[in-house]
């Protein structure tokens, strides 16, 4: 799913190509895709852009009128810029908005469609689709250290709930977590204000990091490779390979579709956290340690 970084170089590219101009002409494909009826979709097609935006992981483009357009692409959608506009659209584009600069489109990758867009009007539409979450790089420590510890949650759920903070997902926290030296099943009632100063610097450091990279790469292009994984990751997605840090193997805990990476020698001290299919299967035999799992793949 693209994340604050990802979500922000979406959006300073669409700034650069599409505030001043005009809507001539939209289509969306996708069944399931559009979640309003009032104010009408169409209602968009005319207007000047006047404004694009980031709302936690969401794209929001204002139009005249006081009419918002709110793009959430979810895991597997991605948007796509072409100077002028196809003759005919490919059948994985959902929905094809035409401007008088050109063509912006959205697709989305496998059959979970979880991509979605609505229309709102004004400021007060528009917050009802803000989960509230705290944007931490606007975010003072002791604000940051409220909203964190305002409930007991492990670190890696809280820094992904987006009513708690905006714009961090399941790719980033992993990458955070290990900048910051902590167990993303820590609990946030328990941390010393050490930690939470280092999660809070951590956050903001990963965040600056990762968008300036971003931007390097895209340069005054649209940005095309937008991914969860990327070769330069600490830990996300980088299971058995050698932490930069320390060296020692990536390890992972699997549930549902995702799963979070970390490095036991950097963030646990050297425990393995259990992962929730095989502890199942293994029970007792569970290795509590890496010397214990190197043991037991020697078996």
């Amino acid at each position: 799913m693209p994340e604050l970084p990802d979500v922000t170089i979406y959006v300073e590219a669409l700034r650069e190509r599409i505030v001043g101009h005009k809507l001539n002409r939209l289509v969306i494909r996708g069944p399931f895709l559009l979640r309003t009826v009032t104010p009408p979709v169409q209602s968009l097609e005319g207007k000047q852009v006047v404004d694009v935006r980031r709302m936690g992981k969401q794209i929001v483009i204002g139009f005249e009128r006081h009419l918002w357009l709110s793009l959430h692409l979810k895991i597997a959608g991605r948007l796509h810029w072409r100077p002028v506009a196809p003759k005919a659209l490919a059948k994985n584009i959902l929905a094809a908005f035409e401007f008088d600069s050109g063509t912006l489109t959205l697709t989305e990758a496998g059959t979970q469609h979880r991509a979605s867009i609505h229309v709102v009007s004004g400021e007060d539409g528009l917050r009802t689709l803000d989960a509230g979450g705290l944007e931490v790089l606007e975010a003072g420590l002791e604000e940051f250290s409220k909203v964190l510890q305002s409930a007991n949650h492990t670190l890696k759920r809280s820094l992904t709930d987006p009513r708690l903070f905006s714009g961090i997902g399941n790719a980033y926290s992993d990458e955070i977590l290990h900048r910051a030296r902590l167990s993303p099943v820590a609990m946030t009632q328990k941390l010393a204000p050490a930690e939470i100063e280092r999660l809070y610097q951590a956050i903001r450091e990963t965040m600056t990091d990762w968008m300036e990279r971003l931007r390097k790469q895209t340069g005054d292009g649209f940005p095309e490779k937008v991914t969860a994984f990327r070769p330069a990751m600490a830990v996300h997605g980088r299971y058995g390979q050698p932490c930069p840090r320390c060296g020692a193997k990536v390890q992972r805990i699997r549930y549902a579709s995702n799963e979070t990476n970390y490095c036991a020698v950097c963030q646990t001290g050297g425990r393995l956290l259990a992962d929730r299919a095989l502890s199942r299967l293994l029970r007792q035999d569970w290795p509590r340690s890496l010397e214990e799992m190197e043991e037991l793949k020697r078996r």
